[in-house]
């Protein structure tokens, strides 16, 4: 059907991003592809090394109470429950938020934050994507006509690794005015060895800071170089204005969720449980 199709098509999954574009007349393909009745599709499995693989039809709601999710990829059910509100993760689907790529959605910065995989399908053949490759611009990715997203794949993450989550929104459940996933890797001296900071709601995609990153490598973690952090990621920042934030406000309120969430990351680090 997607071959016959091409970019004429839609995929209809949990369909929570889908069906308002539709009813609203902003997106009028010639077909639906309803893959709900492919049950090869509907899983969370673990992978070699302590890393975790979702399938295109697994329900946000399931991953947010998964054990094993909870267990190798832990950042992912404690932040699912900003996606919207339960009934929406419900039916909606991991991978079809993926694929629908709004860059003020949570998923999308997660699996870039996490350097998670997504695995398209199409023509007889497989390749998998890199997350930073994956999203191209505002609810544009990388599959191509004829292609469905089948499955995310999370790499572990070692106990040296901490984490931070935070978000601003106009109400709980609305997608994100400003947001921030921060991942923290310190040593037994906290003398930070990776980072990797992620916002999401400043542009058309998850943007990764790699000043403020770099600003951070190989210092001994504290309140003087979270600042500093702070600082760089809000300059860092270009966001465009709209009917519910300026750029300024965005700039601003992004540079203090860096701040914070580098800081609970530190934290949880410190207290030995990182992401748990």
């Amino acid at each position: 059907m997607l071959r016959q199709y091409g970019d004429e098509a839609k995929v209809l999954a949990g369909g929570q991003s889908l069906m308002p574009l539709l009813n609203m007349r902003l997106v009028r393909p010639k077909a639906l592809v309803d893959i709900n009745r492919i049950p090869q599709l509907d899983y969370i499995s673990p992978t070699a090394g302590g890393g975790l693989a979702i399938g295109a039809l697994a329900r946000q709601r399931a991953v947010e109470r998964s054990l094993l999710a909870r267990e190798r990829v832990p950042l992912l059910p404690e932040a699912l429950p900003f996606v919207g509100h339960f009934q929406i993760r419900n039916r909606g689907t991991v991978g079809g938020s993926m694929a629908h790529a709004d860059p003020a959605a949570e998923l999308p910065a997660l699996s870039v934050a996490l350097g998670a995989e997504f695995v398209l399908a199409g023509d007889g053949r497989q390749r998998v994507v890199k997350a930073e490759d994956f999203f191209v611009t505002f609810l544009t990715t990388a599959i191509a006509p004829g292609e469905l997203l089948t499955e995310v794949r999370f790499p572990a993450l070692g106990s040296d690794w901490g984490w931070g989550f935070q978000e601003v929104c106009r109400r709980e459940g609305d997608f994100a005015l400003v947001g921030a996933v921060v991942l923290l890797q310190l040593d037994e001296d906290g003398v930070c060895r990776g980072v990797r900071i992620t916002m999401f709601g400043v542009g058309g995609t998850p943007l990764r800071l790699p000043r403020a990153e770099e600003a951070m490598l190989g210092q001994k973690i504290g309140r003087p170089n979270i600042k500093e952090a702070a600082r760089l990621a809000s300059e860092a920042l270009a966001p465009g204005s709209d009917i519910h934030a300026s750029a300024e406000y965005r700039k601003e309120v992004g540079g203090v969720l860096v701040g914070r969430t580098l800081e609970a990351a530190r934290q949880r680090r410190a207290r030995g449980d990182p992401g748990r």
